[in-house]
């Protein structure tokens, strides 16, 4: 590897590990794991851009996408190799997990182009689902969720019990989560 090579390189892991290290953490149980982690997404970078053949358009992009396959690999060998008797999915939880981190992150700098166009494609795909939705379901959604009142205090202003307004906040998530998944599917796997 040429030395300008070697030096972006250096420049792009002391740019990017912090906020990458952070991310595995999050998302794995041991330290070891995400150290592991960490070191193979910059391993594999080092072999990305000793290659012309592909050059990275957008790092951040791409480092992200390679640690959640990382990370998603790493889950998997686990699963392998403990042979479990049950399937357990926190793919919902993660899905919602991702696009939290995606709306509300509290970037202290402005927000990378790629953050920017997420927030956007989030956003939209979010407005869309809650706009098929019946009224009911996706009004106790917006008000719970999007405007944080409680549904107590939604069962006051609308005279509508409590357990109504679970019931259809229920069926309002069990359809976001479906339809907010394909899209965190397509993003991380397309």
């Amino acid at each position: 590897m040429p030395e300008a090579s070697s030096h972006q390189l250096e420049k792009l892991v002391a740019a990017y590990q912090p906020q990458l290290k952070s991310f595995i953490r999050q998302r794995v149980k041991s330290k070891e794991d995400a150290e592991d982690i960490l070191q193979d997404v910059f391993y594999q970078l080092a072999k990305a851009t000793g290659s012309a053949l592909n050059p990275i358009e957008q790092v951040s992009a791409w480092l992200y996408r390679v640690a959640r396959n990382a990370i998603i690999n790493k889950g998997l060998k686990k699963r392998e190799a403990a042979l479990p008797t049950y399937y357990d999915d926190d793919r919902d939880e993660d899905v919602l997990k991702d696009f939290s981190e995606i709306l509300f992150s509290d970037e202290t700098s402005a927000p990378s182009p790629e953050t920017e166009y997420l927030r956007s494609l989030v956003w939209t795909t979010l407005e869309a689902a809650l706009a098929e939705l019946p009224p009911e379901q996706r009004k106790v959604f917006e008000l719970s969720e999007l405007d944080g009142i409680p549904v107590k205090e939604i069962s006051k202003a609308t005279g509508v019990a409590v357990s109504t307004l679970l019931s259809r906040k229920h069926y309002a998530v069990l359809h976001l989560r479906k339809r907010m998944g394909q899209l965190h599917d397509e993003i991380l796997y397309a």
